[in-house]
Protein backbone atom coordinates (compact mmCIF):
# COMPACT_ATOMS: atom_id res chain seq x y z
CA UNK A 1 0.00 0.00 0.00
CA UNK A 2 1.00 3.41 -0.44
CA UNK A 3 0.67 5.41 2.90
CA UNK A 4 2.46 8.83 3.85
CA UNK A 5 4.71 8.35 0.73
CA UNK A 6 6.12 5.31 1.67
CA UNK A 7 5.48 1.31 0.30
CA UNK A 8 3.81 -0.32 3.49
CA UNK A 9 2.52 -4.38 3.62
CA UNK A 10 -0.56 -5.20 5.73
CA UNK A 11 0.75 -4.83 9.51
CA UNK A 12 -0.33 -8.82 9.66
CA UNK A 13 1.33 -9.57 6.30
CA UNK A 14 -1.96 -10.57 4.70
CA UNK A 15 -2.45 -10.36 0.60
CA UNK A 16 -5.10 -10.57 -1.69
CA UNK A 17 -4.73 -12.46 -4.70
CA UNK A 18 -4.53 -10.88 -8.25
CA UNK A 19 -6.50 -12.67 -11.30
CA UNK A 20 -6.79 -12.36 -14.65
CA UNK A 21 -9.91 -12.14 -16.11
CA UNK A 22 -8.70 -12.80 -19.59
CA UNK A 23 -7.80 -16.27 -18.30
CA UNK A 24 -8.85 -16.99 -14.64
CA UNK A 25 -4.81 -17.41 -13.43
CA UNK A 26 -3.66 -15.69 -10.05
CA UNK A 27 -0.42 -13.43 -11.65
CA UNK A 28 0.67 -11.14 -8.43
CA UNK A 29 -0.48 -10.35 -4.79
CA UNK A 30 -1.49 -7.68 -3.30
CA UNK A 31 -1.42 -6.27 0.47
CA UNK A 32 -4.82 -6.94 2.00
CA UNK A 33 -4.90 -3.70 4.23
CA UNK A 34 -7.82 -2.91 6.93
CA UNK A 35 -8.76 -0.56 10.04
CA UNK A 36 -4.79 -0.37 11.29
CA UNK A 37 -3.85 0.71 8.01
CA UNK A 38 -7.02 2.90 7.14
CA UNK A 39 -5.90 4.87 10.43
CA UNK A 40 -2.54 5.51 9.33
CA UNK A 41 -3.72 6.22 5.90
CA UNK A 42 -5.92 9.41 7.41
CA UNK A 43 -3.09 10.45 9.75
CA UNK A 44 -1.27 10.64 6.85
CA UNK A 45 -3.79 12.64 5.26
CA UNK A 46 -4.17 14.79 8.05
CA UNK A 47 -0.40 15.45 8.11
CA UNK A 48 -0.42 16.54 4.51
CA UNK A 49 -3.10 18.93 5.13
CA UNK A 50 -0.77 20.66 8.21
CA UNK A 51 2.48 20.34 5.84
CA UNK A 52 3.72 21.55 2.88
CA UNK A 53 0.52 20.29 0.60
CA UNK A 54 -1.78 22.01 2.94
CA UNK A 55 0.07 25.30 2.73
CA UNK A 56 -0.49 25.55 -0.91
CA UNK A 57 -2.72 27.95 -2.63
CA UNK A 58 -4.68 26.95 -6.24
CA UNK A 59 -2.52 27.83 -8.88
CA UNK A 60 0.50 25.55 -7.16
CA UNK A 61 -2.05 22.87 -6.79
CA UNK A 62 -2.91 23.02 -10.20
CA UNK A 63 0.61 23.33 -11.91
CA UNK A 64 1.36 19.68 -9.50
CA UNK A 65 -2.07 18.38 -11.28
CA UNK A 66 -1.15 19.40 -14.59
CA UNK A 67 2.28 17.72 -14.24
CA UNK A 68 0.67 14.67 -13.18
CA UNK A 69 -1.47 14.78 -15.99
CA UNK A 70 2.06 14.72 -18.05
CA UNK A 71 3.50 12.25 -16.36
CA UNK A 72 0.47 9.73 -16.85
CA UNK A 73 0.36 10.62 -20.89
CA UNK A 74 4.33 9.61 -20.22
CA UNK A 75 3.50 6.71 -18.99
CA UNK A 76 0.43 5.90 -20.69
CA UNK A 77 1.73 2.70 -22.34
CA UNK A 78 2.92 1.46 -19.01
CA UNK A 79 -0.66 2.19 -17.52
CA UNK A 80 -2.96 0.77 -20.26
CA UNK A 81 -0.92 -2.45 -20.34
CA UNK A 82 -1.67 -2.71 -16.34
CA UNK A 83 -5.35 -1.66 -16.98
CA UNK A 84 -5.97 -4.47 -19.15
CA UNK A 85 -4.09 -7.13 -17.22
CA UNK A 86 -6.29 -6.25 -14.59
CA UNK A 87 -9.45 -5.84 -15.85
CA UNK A 88 -9.52 -7.89 -18.96
CA UNK A 89 -10.65 -5.12 -21.88
CA UNK A 90 -9.16 -4.55 -24.44
CA UNK A 91 -6.27 -2.77 -25.28
CA UNK A 92 -7.95 0.10 -27.14
CA UNK A 93 -10.43 0.50 -24.43
CA UNK A 94 -7.76 0.29 -21.95
CA UNK A 95 -5.47 3.40 -23.70
CA UNK A 96 -8.52 5.37 -23.68
CA UNK A 97 -8.90 4.66 -19.83
CA UNK A 98 -5.61 6.52 -19.44
CA UNK A 99 -6.02 8.89 -21.95
CA UNK A 100 -9.04 10.18 -20.19
CA UNK A 101 -7.21 9.91 -16.99
CA UNK A 102 -4.54 12.39 -17.49
CA UNK A 103 -7.43 14.29 -19.26
CA UNK A 104 -8.91 14.39 -15.61
CA UNK A 105 -5.66 16.29 -14.22
CA UNK A 106 -5.41 18.56 -16.60
CA UNK A 107 -9.26 19.61 -16.34
CA UNK A 108 -8.99 19.73 -12.95
CA UNK A 109 -5.58 21.31 -12.51
CA UNK A 110 -6.57 24.22 -15.03
CA UNK A 111 -9.54 24.36 -12.64
CA UNK A 112 -8.13 24.55 -9.43
CA UNK A 113 -7.84 28.62 -9.06
CA UNK A 114 -11.08 29.37 -11.01
CA UNK A 115 -13.49 28.45 -8.31
CA UNK A 116 -14.32 31.86 -6.75
CA UNK A 117 -15.90 33.06 -3.53
CA UNK A 118 -18.39 36.10 -3.70
CA UNK A 119 -19.25 39.61 -1.90
CA UNK A 120 -22.90 39.45 -0.38
CA UNK A 121 -24.57 42.74 0.12
CA UNK A 122 -25.91 43.09 3.63
CA UNK A 123 -26.56 45.44 6.09
CA UNK A 124 -24.56 48.80 6.28
CA UNK A 125 -21.26 49.29 8.18
CA UNK A 126 -21.01 45.55 7.00
CA UNK A 127 -18.80 43.59 4.39
CA UNK A 128 -19.95 40.10 4.19
CA UNK A 129 -17.62 38.01 1.78
CA UNK A 130 -18.06 33.64 0.84
CA UNK A 131 -15.26 31.78 0.88
CA UNK A 132 -14.95 28.40 -0.88
CA UNK A 133 -12.31 25.73 1.47
CA UNK A 134 -11.63 22.34 1.10
CA UNK A 135 -13.33 19.84 3.54
CA UNK A 136 -10.62 18.14 4.80
CA UNK A 137 -9.77 14.32 4.22
CA UNK A 138 -11.69 12.78 1.80
CA UNK A 139 -12.08 8.88 1.53
CA UNK A 140 -12.53 7.78 -2.32
CA UNK A 141 -14.11 4.22 -2.61
CA UNK A 142 -13.94 3.19 -6.25
CA UNK A 143 -15.39 0.05 -8.66
CA UNK A 144 -13.33 -2.18 -10.54
CA UNK A 145 -14.92 -1.66 -14.16
CA UNK A 146 -12.87 1.45 -14.49
CA UNK A 147 -10.58 2.04 -12.31
CA UNK A 148 -8.16 4.19 -14.24
CA UNK A 149 -10.95 6.89 -14.46
CA UNK A 150 -12.36 6.80 -11.35
CA UNK A 151 -9.20 7.29 -9.63
CA UNK A 152 -9.05 10.61 -11.85
CA UNK A 153 -12.78 11.04 -11.51
CA UNK A 154 -12.96 11.30 -7.92
CA UNK A 155 -9.33 12.24 -6.36
CA UNK A 156 -8.38 15.24 -9.14
CA UNK A 157 -11.47 17.00 -8.34
CA UNK A 158 -10.37 17.02 -4.47
CA UNK A 159 -6.70 17.76 -4.57
CA UNK A 160 -8.18 20.39 -6.59
CA UNK A 161 -10.00 21.77 -3.96
CA UNK A 162 -6.68 21.30 -2.09
CA UNK A 163 -7.74 18.05 0.53
CA UNK A 164 -5.84 15.48 1.42
CA UNK A 165 -6.77 11.93 -0.18
CA UNK A 166 -7.48 8.30 1.25
CA UNK A 167 -8.18 5.89 -1.96
CA UNK A 168 -9.81 2.39 -1.55
CA UNK A 169 -9.55 0.72 -5.03
CA UNK A 170 -11.79 -2.40 -5.36
CA UNK A 171 -9.67 -5.73 -4.29
CA UNK A 172 -9.67 -6.90 -7.85
CA UNK A 173 -8.16 -3.78 -9.67
CA UNK A 174 -5.75 -2.19 -7.64
CA UNK A 175 -2.29 -2.21 -10.04
CA UNK A 176 -3.20 0.94 -11.83
CA UNK A 177 -3.94 2.79 -8.74
CA UNK A 178 -0.89 1.55 -6.76
CA UNK A 179 1.53 2.74 -9.71
CA UNK A 180 -0.53 5.91 -9.99
CA UNK A 181 0.75 7.09 -6.71
CA UNK A 182 4.20 6.47 -7.67
CA UNK A 183 3.90 8.49 -10.68
CA UNK A 184 1.89 11.32 -8.64
CA UNK A 185 4.72 11.51 -6.36
CA UNK A 186 7.97 11.72 -8.74
CA UNK A 187 5.56 14.26 -10.52
CA UNK A 188 5.53 16.53 -7.34
CA UNK A 189 2.29 15.52 -5.59
CA UNK A 190 4.00 16.18 -1.81
CA UNK A 191 3.26 13.06 0.45
CA UNK A 192 0.00 12.01 2.02
CA UNK A 193 -1.67 14.28 -0.40
CA UNK A 194 -2.54 10.69 -1.71
CA UNK A 195 -2.98 7.55 0.20
CA UNK A 196 -3.78 4.34 -1.68
CA UNK A 197 -5.21 1.25 0.69
CA UNK A 198 -5.99 -1.98 -0.58
CA UNK A 199 -7.89 -4.89 1.07
CA UNK A 200 -11.43 -5.94 0.64
CA UNK A 201 -14.42 -3.81 0.91
CA UNK A 202 -15.96 -5.18 4.53
CA UNK A 203 -12.38 -4.67 5.89
CA UNK A 204 -10.67 -1.38 4.50
CA UNK A 205 -13.71 -0.03 3.24
CA UNK A 206 -15.85 -0.50 5.79
CA UNK A 207 -13.38 0.99 8.05
CA UNK A 208 -12.73 3.82 5.63
CA UNK A 209 -16.31 4.62 5.25
CA UNK A 210 -16.96 5.19 8.94
CA UNK A 211 -13.28 6.67 9.98
CA UNK A 212 -13.81 9.47 12.32
CA UNK A 213 -10.98 11.40 10.78
CA UNK A 214 -13.09 11.25 7.03
CA UNK A 215 -14.54 14.57 6.24
CA UNK A 216 -16.42 12.96 2.90
CA UNK A 217 -16.90 9.71 1.17
CA UNK A 218 -17.11 9.06 -2.92
CA UNK A 219 -18.33 5.71 -2.93
CA UNK A 220 -19.41 4.40 -6.90
CA UNK A 221 -20.81 0.93 -6.62
CA UNK A 222 -23.99 -1.29 -6.18
CA UNK A 223 -27.05 -0.17 -4.37
CA UNK A 224 -26.67 -2.44 -1.11
CA UNK A 225 -23.16 -1.39 -0.46
CA UNK A 226 -23.81 2.02 -0.78
CA UNK A 227 -26.35 2.34 1.67
CA UNK A 228 -23.89 0.50 3.81
CA UNK A 229 -21.43 3.45 3.21
CA UNK A 230 -23.93 6.14 3.37
CA UNK A 231 -25.08 4.39 7.27
CA UNK A 232 -21.27 4.71 8.67
CA UNK A 233 -20.62 7.65 7.25
CA UNK A 234 -23.97 9.18 8.61
CA UNK A 235 -22.58 8.28 11.94
CA UNK A 236 -20.04 10.90 11.68
CA UNK A 237 -21.99 13.51 9.98
CA UNK A 238 -20.13 13.24 6.71
CA UNK A 239 -21.05 13.93 3.42
CA UNK A 240 -21.48 11.51 0.45
CA UNK A 241 -21.66 11.34 -3.57
CA UNK A 242 -23.52 8.34 -3.96
CA UNK A 243 -23.63 7.13 -7.76
CA UNK A 244 -25.06 3.23 -7.45
CA UNK A 245 -25.88 2.34 -11.00
CA UNK A 246 -28.52 2.15 -13.55
CA UNK A 247 -30.99 0.95 -16.19
CA UNK A 248 -30.13 3.52 -19.25
CA UNK A 249 -32.51 3.53 -22.08
CA UNK A 250 -32.17 4.54 -25.29
CA UNK A 251 -35.54 6.02 -26.78
CA UNK A 252 -35.86 5.39 -30.54
CA UNK A 253 -38.59 7.40 -31.99
CA UNK A 254 -39.97 6.53 -35.72
CA UNK A 255 -37.62 9.29 -37.35
CA UNK A 256 -34.54 8.15 -36.22
CA UNK A 257 -31.41 8.53 -38.13
CA UNK A 258 -30.44 4.42 -38.82
CA UNK A 259 -26.92 4.67 -39.59
CA UNK A 260 -25.85 7.11 -37.29
CA UNK A 261 -28.14 5.57 -34.56
CA UNK A 262 -27.23 1.91 -34.58
CA UNK A 263 -23.72 1.19 -34.28
CA UNK A 264 -24.01 3.67 -31.25
CA UNK A 265 -26.61 1.81 -29.61
CA UNK A 266 -24.81 -1.63 -30.18
CA UNK A 267 -21.60 -0.01 -28.66
CA UNK A 268 -23.13 1.86 -25.69
CA UNK A 269 -23.81 -1.54 -24.23
CA UNK A 270 -21.17 -3.94 -25.67
CA UNK A 271 -18.41 -1.44 -24.44
CA UNK A 272 -16.45 -2.60 -21.30
CA UNK A 273 -18.81 -5.80 -21.91
CA UNK A 274 -21.78 -3.93 -20.36
CA UNK A 275 -19.88 -4.07 -17.11
CA UNK A 276 -20.30 0.44 -16.76
CA UNK A 277 -23.00 2.23 -14.85
CA UNK A 278 -24.16 4.26 -17.77
CA UNK A 279 -24.72 1.29 -20.01
CA UNK A 280 -27.34 1.65 -22.54
CA UNK A 281 -29.23 -1.36 -21.38
CA UNK A 282 -32.65 -0.58 -22.87
CA UNK A 283 -33.78 -0.28 -25.74
CA UNK A 284 -36.78 1.47 -26.54
CA UNK A 285 -38.32 1.43 -30.00
CA UNK A 286 -41.34 3.16 -31.47
CA UNK A 287 -43.59 -0.24 -32.42
CA UNK A 288 -43.92 1.51 -36.32
CA UNK A 289 -40.03 1.20 -37.01
CA UNK A 290 -39.52 -2.07 -34.38
CA UNK A 291 -38.75 -5.27 -36.44
CA UNK A 292 -36.78 -2.32 -39.20
CA UNK A 293 -34.76 -1.07 -36.60
CA UNK A 294 -34.63 -4.01 -34.34
CA UNK A 295 -33.16 -6.47 -37.45
CA UNK A 296 -30.61 -3.99 -37.70
CA UNK A 297 -29.30 -4.31 -34.51
CA UNK A 298 -29.41 -7.40 -34.53
CA UNK A 299 -27.43 -7.73 -37.89
CA UNK A 300 -24.58 -5.28 -35.90
CA UNK A 301 -24.99 -7.47 -32.44
CA UNK A 302 -24.36 -10.77 -34.12
CA UNK A 303 -21.09 -9.61 -35.10
CA UNK A 304 -19.19 -8.38 -31.49
CA UNK A 305 -16.38 -10.72 -30.72
CA UNK A 306 -15.03 -11.31 -27.71
CA UNK A 307 -11.33 -12.37 -26.17
CA UNK A 308 -8.42 -11.33 -24.43
CA UNK A 309 -6.54 -7.63 -23.97
CA UNK A 310 -4.28 -8.80 -26.59
CA UNK A 311 -6.83 -9.71 -29.31
CA UNK A 312 -8.79 -6.10 -29.35
CA UNK A 313 -11.98 -7.12 -29.81
CA UNK A 314 -15.18 -5.52 -29.13
CA UNK A 315 -15.44 -7.22 -25.79
CA UNK A 316 -13.05 -8.72 -23.04
CA UNK A 317 -14.26 -11.04 -20.16
CA UNK A 318 -16.30 -10.09 -17.20
CA UNK A 319 -14.30 -9.24 -14.34
CA UNK A 320 -14.61 -11.96 -11.84
CA UNK A 321 -16.17 -15.71 -11.68
CA UNK A 322 -18.90 -14.02 -9.20
CA UNK A 323 -19.85 -11.40 -12.23
CA UNK A 324 -19.75 -14.10 -14.99
CA UNK A 325 -22.44 -16.04 -12.87
CA UNK A 326 -24.76 -13.02 -12.11
CA UNK A 327 -24.97 -12.31 -15.84
CA UNK A 328 -25.13 -15.65 -17.01
CA UNK A 329 -27.84 -16.57 -14.78
CA UNK A 330 -29.92 -13.40 -16.29
CA UNK A 331 -29.70 -14.94 -19.62
CA UNK A 332 -30.55 -18.39 -18.57
CA UNK A 333 -33.66 -17.01 -16.99
CA UNK A 334 -34.49 -14.91 -19.61
CA UNK A 335 -34.32 -17.71 -21.86
CA UNK A 336 -36.12 -20.18 -19.92
CA UNK A 337 -38.96 -17.68 -19.37
CA UNK A 338 -39.06 -17.91 -23.34
CA UNK A 339 -38.21 -13.97 -24.06
CA UNK A 340 -36.77 -14.25 -27.83
CA UNK A 341 -33.09 -14.04 -28.20
CA UNK A 342 -32.57 -12.01 -31.15
CA UNK A 343 -28.91 -11.95 -31.82
CA UNK A 344 -25.86 -13.34 -30.03
CA UNK A 345 -22.21 -12.04 -29.90
CA UNK A 346 -19.25 -14.50 -30.12
CA UNK A 347 -16.55 -15.63 -27.78
CA UNK A 348 -13.35 -16.24 -30.12
CA UNK A 349 -12.21 -19.76 -30.47
CA UNK A 350 -8.53 -19.03 -29.14
CA UNK A 351 -10.12 -16.85 -26.17
CA UNK A 352 -8.60 -19.19 -22.81
CA UNK A 353 -11.57 -21.55 -21.75
CA UNK A 354 -10.66 -20.32 -18.08
CA UNK A 355 -11.39 -17.08 -19.24
CA UNK A 356 -14.75 -15.52 -17.41
CA UNK A 357 -16.55 -14.93 -20.64
CA UNK A 358 -20.11 -14.90 -22.00
CA UNK A 359 -21.74 -14.49 -25.51
CA UNK A 360 -22.93 -10.58 -25.91
CA UNK A 361 -26.95 -11.11 -26.00
CA UNK A 362 -30.40 -9.42 -27.46
CA UNK A 363 -33.52 -10.30 -26.45
CA UNK A 364 -37.00 -8.81 -27.25
CA UNK A 365 -39.38 -8.39 -26.94
CA UNK A 366 -38.66 -8.08 -23.81
CA UNK A 367 -41.82 -8.25 -21.21
CA UNK A 368 -42.00 -4.62 -19.19
CA UNK A 369 -42.49 -6.53 -16.07
CA UNK A 370 -38.99 -8.99 -16.25
CA UNK A 371 -36.32 -8.90 -14.90
CA UNK A 372 -34.33 -7.70 -17.68
CA UNK A 373 -36.70 -4.63 -18.19
CA UNK A 374 -35.91 -3.92 -14.44
CA UNK A 375 -32.58 -4.69 -12.99
CA UNK A 376 -28.97 -3.70 -13.28
CA UNK A 377 -27.59 -6.86 -15.21
CA UNK A 378 -23.81 -5.09 -16.02
CA UNK A 379 -22.80 -7.23 -18.66
CA UNK A 380 -23.66 -7.21 -22.21
CA UNK A 381 -27.28 -7.92 -22.10
CA UNK A 382 -29.49 -5.51 -24.45
CA UNK A 383 -33.30 -5.75 -23.81
CA UNK A 384 -35.81 -4.42 -26.28
CA UNK A 385 -39.27 -2.70 -25.14
CA UNK A 386 -41.60 -1.64 -27.83
CA UNK A 387 -43.23 1.34 -27.20
CA UNK A 388 -46.80 3.09 -28.83
CA UNK A 389 -46.13 6.50 -28.77
CA UNK A 390 -44.17 9.67 -26.92
CA UNK A 391 -46.28 9.72 -23.61
CA UNK A 392 -45.44 5.50 -23.80
CA UNK A 393 -42.15 6.22 -24.02
CA UNK A 394 -41.85 8.26 -21.05
CA UNK A 395 -43.51 6.33 -18.91
CA UNK A 396 -41.60 3.10 -20.18
CA UNK A 397 -38.27 5.19 -19.92
CA UNK A 398 -39.03 6.22 -16.28
CA UNK A 399 -40.09 3.04 -15.05
CA UNK A 400 -37.33 1.55 -12.77
CA UNK A 401 -35.83 2.36 -10.30
CA UNK A 402 -32.49 4.08 -11.47
CA UNK A 403 -32.03 7.29 -12.93
CA UNK A 404 -28.73 7.57 -14.25
CA UNK A 405 -28.36 8.18 -17.66
CA UNK A 406 -30.98 8.16 -20.85
CA UNK A 407 -30.69 8.90 -24.91
CA UNK A 408 -33.74 10.59 -27.23
CA UNK A 409 -33.23 9.48 -30.73
CA UNK A 410 -35.52 11.50 -33.31
CA UNK A 411 -35.25 14.15 -35.75
CA UNK A 412 -38.61 16.58 -34.39
CA UNK A 413 -36.40 19.15 -32.41
CA UNK A 414 -39.94 19.53 -30.19
CA UNK A 415 -40.24 16.37 -29.12
CA UNK A 416 -36.73 16.27 -28.26
CA UNK A 417 -36.45 18.77 -26.19
CA UNK A 418 -39.81 17.29 -24.49
CA UNK A 419 -39.10 13.89 -23.99
CA UNK A 420 -35.50 14.72 -22.80
CA UNK A 421 -36.96 17.05 -20.05
CA UNK A 422 -39.48 14.20 -18.99
CA UNK A 423 -37.12 11.51 -18.73
CA UNK A 424 -36.02 11.22 -15.08
CA UNK A 425 -32.24 10.84 -15.47
CA UNK A 426 -28.93 12.74 -14.47
CA UNK A 427 -27.79 12.85 -17.95
CA UNK A 428 -29.96 13.16 -21.26
CA UNK A 429 -27.93 12.23 -25.11
CA UNK A 430 -30.16 13.61 -27.69
CA UNK A 431 -29.27 11.76 -31.07
CA UNK A 432 -26.15 10.91 -29.65
CA UNK A 433 -24.99 8.60 -26.17
CA UNK A 434 -22.32 9.60 -23.62
CA UNK A 435 -21.04 6.13 -21.83
CA UNK A 436 -17.59 6.94 -21.28
CA UNK A 437 -15.47 10.32 -20.83
CA UNK A 438 -17.34 13.49 -21.09
CA UNK A 439 -15.04 15.27 -18.09
CA UNK A 440 -16.90 18.48 -18.36
CA UNK A 441 -20.06 17.36 -17.99
CA UNK A 442 -21.64 16.88 -14.72
CA UNK A 443 -22.48 13.58 -13.90
CA UNK A 444 -24.79 11.81 -11.08
CA UNK A 445 -28.27 10.42 -10.55
CA UNK A 446 -31.69 10.78 -9.66
CA UNK A 447 -33.53 7.64 -7.82
CA UNK A 448 -31.40 4.82 -7.06
CA UNK A 449 -29.20 5.99 -9.19
CA UNK A 450 -27.72 7.86 -6.00
CA UNK A 451 -26.62 11.59 -4.92
CA UNK A 452 -24.52 14.11 -5.77
CA UNK A 453 -22.69 15.28 -8.86
CA UNK A 454 -18.80 14.14 -10.08
CA UNK A 455 -17.51 15.97 -12.83
CA UNK A 456 -17.22 19.51 -14.46
CA UNK A 457 -17.18 22.20 -12.49
CA UNK A 458 -19.82 21.12 -10.08
CA UNK A 459 -17.33 18.32 -8.51
CA UNK A 460 -15.16 20.80 -7.17
CA UNK A 461 -18.45 22.54 -4.92
CA UNK A 462 -19.17 18.96 -3.99
CA UNK A 463 -15.53 18.43 -2.45
CA UNK A 464 -15.21 22.23 -0.71
CA UNK A 465 -17.30 23.64 1.29
CA UNK A 466 -18.34 27.50 1.72
CA UNK A 467 -17.40 29.67 4.91
CA UNK A 468 -18.97 33.26 5.43
CA UNK A 469 -17.13 35.91 6.94
CA UNK A 470 -19.02 38.48 8.22
CA UNK A 471 -16.95 41.80 9.07
CA UNK A 472 -18.47 44.83 11.05
CA UNK A 473 -16.21 48.14 9.83
CA UNK A 474 -18.75 50.64 11.33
Amino acid sequence: MYIGGRWLPAQDGRTLPVVSPADGETFDQVARGGAHEVDLAVAAARAALAGPWGRLNGTERGRILMQIGQAVLAHADELAQLEALDTGKPMTTARNDITVLARYFEFYGSAADKLHGESIPFLAGHQVTLVREPLGVTAHIIPWNYPAQMLGRTVAPALAMGNATVLKPAEDTCLSALRFAEIAAAAGLPEGALNVVTGLGEEAGAALAGHPGIDFVSFTGSNEVGTLVQQAAAKNAVKCVLELGGKSPQIVFDDVDMERAVPIVVRAIVQNAGQTCTAGSRLLVQRSIHDRFVGRVAEAFAKVRVGTPAMDLDCGPLMNPAQQRRVQRYIDQARAAGIPVLAEGQIAADAPKTGHYVKPTLFGPVPRDAALAREEVFGPVLAVLPFDDEADAIALANGTDYGLLAAVWTENAGRLQRVAKAVKAGQVFMNCYGAGGGVELPFGGTKRSGHGREKGLLALEELSTTKTLVHFHG
